[in-house]
């Protein structure tokens, strides 16, 4: 590749290039050595009947185009209704992890984490919502920066309850700070 964009791989500066760029590529795209069932299987019962949605906003992410390999860099909103049984809070982002550090199309990411979360934990309904910027797009080709694709994603309760969705999207998407 370094031949290819025409400088020389013997330059001092590039010499241990090849190794580096291996060494982020296994982080980069380390979700493909993970399961999900292994990071969603710790849940806790002792939740005193909590049975309203319990919900994350703003889990940064960083992704690659399986078309073009650029960034695609975001957040993810997650939402579920737990069924007498929760996950730690960390468990969701890990789960965001797992599938952004793969080749991805924003579509797909944000169904695998929905359909993951629910049929892993089988809560009683779940909602996802990602915002992100495509690098394929605002460093080349149109080169439209500061472009936000958003997609959605709801599953049991979330996907039958119109007032649910509404309530998830006010949520993820209202001025509340810490």
């Amino acid at each position: 590749m370094i031949l290819w964009l025409g400088d020389d791989p013997l330059r001092e500066g590039l010499l241990d290039t090849p190794a580096r760029v291996v060494r982020a590529f296994e982080e980069w795209f380390s979700g493909y050595r993970l399961k999900p069932e292994e990071i969603l299987s710790m849940t806790f019962e002792e939740v005193e009947g909590y049975a309203e949605p319990v919900t994350l906003r703003g889990i940064q992410f960083e992704s690659y185009c399986e078309h073009h390999m650029a960034p695609i860099i975001g957040v993810v909103h997650i939402s579920y209704i737990p069924d007498r049984k929760v996950v730690g809070l960390s468990k969701l982002a890990r789960i965001v992890d797992l599938y952004a550090k793969r080749l991805q199309v924003q579509e797909k990411l944000t169904a695998q984490i929905a359909n993951t979360v629910q049929a892993v934990l089988n809560p009683k309904g779940v909602a996802v919502m990602i915002s992100a910027e495509h690098q394929c797009m605002s460093t080349r080709g149109v080169l439209k920066h500061g472009v936000d694709t958003i997609t959605t994603q709801y599953t049991g309760e979330f996907s039958l309850d119109k007032s649910r969705q509404s309530q998830f999207v006010k949520l993820v998407t209202s001025g509340i700070s810490r």
